[in-house]
């Protein structure tokens, strides 16, 4: 097993987070994961919209129960391909509105791992990983 912490074995079907202005976390999202090759996939249903490559995978809408949204302790972490993309999904998330949560660069407490964190506008925390 080459890295116990980030497989290609995908456990979830989902990951769905709230969002109180949806356009504004819409073009966060736009900017931020297509520098990731993740695209946004559309709307769906009751305001919805999908990210996914090929198929939904992150889901961003108003919270269900009509309160405000609440990541608090929470990060949603999102493959990339090299540090080059994390650094791009970094950069363009902070021109799309997002706030810097972590500078792109190693992380020491994983193996060859880099990686930048951010806080969406509507206060989600997400981040993009590489292992180099």
């Amino acid at each position: 097993m080459s890295n116990p912490v980030i497989s290609g074995d995908g456990i979830f079907s989902h990951v769905f987070v709230g969002a109180a202005d949806l356009q504004k976390s819409t073009a966060f999202y736009d900017a931020a994961l297509g520098a990731l090759g993740i695209k946004n996939l559309g709307p769906f249903g009751n305001g919805w919209v999908l990210f996914g490559r090929e198929k939904p995978a992150f889901i961003i809408a108003r919270p269900g129960n009509g309160e405000a949204p609440s990541g608090n302790g929470v990060t949603v972490g999102f493959a990339a391909a090299t540090p080059a993309e994390v650094d791009a999904f970094h950069a363009a998330g902070l021109a799309a509105g997002g706030t810097d949560e972590g500078q792109p660069g190693p992380r020491g407490h994983l193996p060859g791992a880099y990686a930048a964190y951010l806080r969406d506008p509507a206060g989600n925390k997400v981040c993009a990983y590489t292992f180099v």
